[in-house]
C-alpha cells in the first residue's frame, strides 16, 4: 500500500507545481506586447520611450509603475461605472485595454529612462522652491516634498515622481485638481491643497518641479 500512496502524493505534488508555474507565467507582464502598443499607439503623445516632447502631455518614463497602472485603470470605465479620471482622449485609449495590458504598459514605461527638464522662469524658481520645501504655512499648504520627496522622486504606490515633468502639464493638473475636474486623488488630498493655491503659486511650483534632479 505504501508505493501507491507515494505515487499519488508525487502526482499531486507535480500537479501543484505545474499549476503554480502556469499561474506565475500568466502573472508576468507581456512587455513585448506593451512595447508594440507603445510604438504604435502611445508614441504619438508620449514618445516611444515615455519622454513626451509635447508640453501638454506628461512624461511617463521612469514613473512608478504602480502609479501609472492606477491612472490607466482610473481612465477606464469598469462595470458600467463612470471613469474615476475623466479624460476623453485617455478614456478612449484605455477602453480596449485589459488589466494585464495596463500592468504591462505601466511596467514598460517605468523601465524607461527619464529625460530631465529645466525650469523656464528663473524669477519664479525661488518662490516655487519655498512652496516645495516648506509649503505655505499661512494657508495651511504642506510642503510638496513631504509626499513627493526632496528631489521629486515620489514614493512608489503612493505618490508619483514629479521631477523633470513638463511645466505646462503639472500646472494644468494642479488647476484641474483645484477646479475639481480631476478627482481621482485619494481622500481629496490634491484637491484640498490645490484649492489654496493661486495661479502664480501653481506656476511657480510647477516651474521648480521641472528643474528638480
Amino acid at each position: 500500500m505504501l508505493k501507491p500512496i507515494l505515487g499519488h502524493a508525487l502526482i499531486l505534488s507535480l500537479l501543484a507545481a505545474t499549476q503554480a508555474f502556469a499561474a506565475d507565467a500568466a502573472a508576468k507582464p507581456d512587455l513585448a506586447k506593451a512595447k508594440q502598443t507603445v510604438e504604435t499607439v502611445c508614441v504619438a503623445c508620449h514618445g516611444a520611450d515615455g519622454n513626451s516632447t509635447i508640453p501638454q502631455n506628461p512624461k511617463l518614463a521612469g514613473q512608478h509603475w504602480e502609479y501609472l497602472y492606477k491612472q490607466l485603470r482610473n481612465f477606464k470605465s469598469w462595470d458600467g461605472k463612470p471613469a474615476e479620471r475623466a479624460n476623453p482622449v485617455m478614456g478612449g485609449m484605455a477602453a480596449p485595454l485589459e488589466d494585464a495590458d495596463m500592468k504591462a504598459l505601466a511596467m514598460y514605461f517605468a523601465g524607461q529612462k527619464l529625460t530631465l527638464g529645466e525650469a523656464k522662469d528663473r524669477k519664479s524658481v525661488e518662490a516655487g522652491q519655498k512652496i516645495w520645501r516648506g509649503g505655505i504655512a499661512a494657508k495651511g499648504v504642506p510642503a510638496c516634498a513631504g509626499c513627493h520627496g526632496p528631489a521629486g522622486a515620489g514614493l512608489p504606490a503612493q505618490y508619483p515622481a514629479l521631477h523633470g515633468q513638463h511645466v505646462e502639464y503639472t500646472e494644468a493638473q494642479l488647476k484641474a485638481f483645484r477646479a475639481g475636474e480631476r478627482a481621482n486623488d485619494p481622500n481629496k488630498m490634491m484637491r484640498t491643497i490645490a484649492l489654496k493655491l493661486t495661479d502664480a503659486e501653481i506656476k511657480a511650483v510647477s516651474d521648480y518641479i521641472a528643474g528638480l534632479r
